[in-house]
């Protein structure tokens, strides 16, 4: 029987639990998700279940050289004390993994959620660095909404205010060391603490005891990928797969390989009108709205692709508001005779039912034509309606209207009204335009 996270402590009042993803129970529900997806807007939330996170050091002379010629993003300038959205793709430009580096010296980088990949790229170079997986040795926490930067203040004790969007420094939380980062997912004033992994319980709960008078809620598995969706920040295994299978070297170096867990990382299973063509759900950086990140002033994987896709962008990235009326067709149709149309349970895609992850993505039309593909399906609470995040053609503005087939092929389908609309959707002050030095 599996045993509880060894990174969020016990609760016995909580009854729902899940092992999708981890070899260990993880929380996937507190309170309920209602509660917990409004907390990135009204208080803030604490979320501890992407532990272990797969963490590589890099050090040595050669380590920015190496790193700057496996991704997209340039090295030009980039203080210690700071962090980027790494990005690192095939030779067609298809994103083959993307997370988090930090600077943490001349020499020195910390990689977040960038293995597999990376130590497969890491080990076959020859270059003057040295490289380590430390995956299981830090415990990571999120801490996102208005009222985190309070919370964590109370928690550590110290003024914040000096730590700009994604940059980091030392702190402690009851005389523990921690390392504290600004960013997140949910689009939202956020925070990263990063601790040892031995003292993860004590630091989990410390923040939330900080956080009660806040009005802090504890974030399960449930509601956590829909900040994603909401943020237009698309997510590997949830908005789209990563490349790997064309890099036949890489799949037989991944083969039996993890990251933390005994589960192999590409256990994924494909659902949604887009069908079981692996290749059609792969997206590039400029697609997926990250094209400012991409930067043509060194050689590296992907470049030519890239660059003829940023010269003549043939689709872009929008938020789909889905017709609520369509919706209840679709509800209605369990309740009534003949083949019901494929269940849209709220409030998205992650289900148990599975045992595994499962990638939905559904084909858009419009007027009969295939003009993108739609994934990451979710109903926000906070706006009481149901959105998802597209790559459709350029030519299609904000404001149209647009199909999106829902089912499964081979079942009975349903064509969904959506209106394209703003990215992203979240219209509520954003991280990096939070003035936290008028909270201090």
């Amino acid at each position: 029987m599996a045993e509880h996270s060894p990174y969020v402590p016990f609760d016995p009042a909580v009854h729902l639990y899940d092992a999708i993803l981890r070899d260990f129970l993880i929380p996937w529900e507190y309170r309920g998700w209602r509660a917990e997806q409004l907390s990135w807007k009204q208080t803030a939330y604490i979320h501890g279940n992407l532990n272990p996170s797969p963490w590589t050091r890099i050090s040595g002379p050669d380590a920015a050289k190496f790193l700057e010629s496996v991704s997209v993003n340039s090295f030009a300038r980039y203080p210690i004390g700071t962090g980027k959205h790494l990005i690192l793709c095939n030779e067609d430009g298809h994103v083959m993994s993307h997370g988090v580096l930090l600077r943490t010296g001349e020499e020195e980088f910390e990689g977040q959620w960038l293995a597999p990949y990376l130590d497969y790229l890491l080990d076959r170079t020859d270059l003057d660095l040295t490289w380590e997986s430390t995956t299981g040795q830090t415990a990571l926490f999120q801490i996102a909404g208005p009222r985190s930067f309070d919370i964590l203040a109370a928690a550590t004790g110290e003024d914040l205010s000096d730590i700009r969007f994604m940059w980091f420094r030392d702190s402690s939380i009851n005389g523990i060391p921690v390392r504290v980062l600004r960013m997140g997912m949910g689009g939202a004033l956020a925070y990263e603490v990063h601790a040892a992994a031995e003292h993860a319980h004590a630091i989990y709960q410390a923040i939330v005891d900080a956080g009660e008078p806040f009005g802090i809620e504890r974030l399960g598995t449930y509601a956590y990928l829909m900040n994603h969706s909401e943020n237009g920040f698309p997510q590997s295994f949830y908005h789209f797969p990563l490349a790997w299978d064309t890099e036949p070297g890489f799949t037989e170096w991944l083969r039996g390989r993890s990251m933390g867990t005994k589960k192999p990382m590409n256990h994924a299973s494909w659902r949604g009108s887009i069908g079981d063509d692996i290749q059609a759900r792969y997206r590039n950086p400029i697609e997926l709205g990250w094209g400012t990140t991409v930067r043509f002033d060194h050689d590296f994987p992907g470049r030519a692709a890239l660059e003829r896709e940023a010269a003549q962008p043939r689709r872009r990235i929008v938020t789909l508001e889905w017709s609520t009326d369509d919706i209840m067709d679709i509800h209605r149709s369990q309740y009534e005779p003949g083949e019901p149309y494929m269940p849209i349970d709220e409030p998205n895609h992650v289900t148990r039912q599975y045992g595994g992850l499962v990638q939905y993505a559904d084909r858009v039309e419009q007027d009969g034509k295939v003009v993108g593909i739609s994934s990451g399906r979710c109903y926000t609470y906070y706006y009481r309606r149901m959105i998802s995040i597209a790559s459709i053609d350029a030519s299609i503005a904000d404001g149209e209207e647009v199909v999106v087939i829902w089912g499964d092929p081979g079942t009975r389908q349903k064509e969904i009204r959506a209106t394209v609309t703003r990215y992203p959707y979240l219209d509520l002050p954003r991280n990096a335009e939070v003035d936290v030095a008028a909270k201090a």
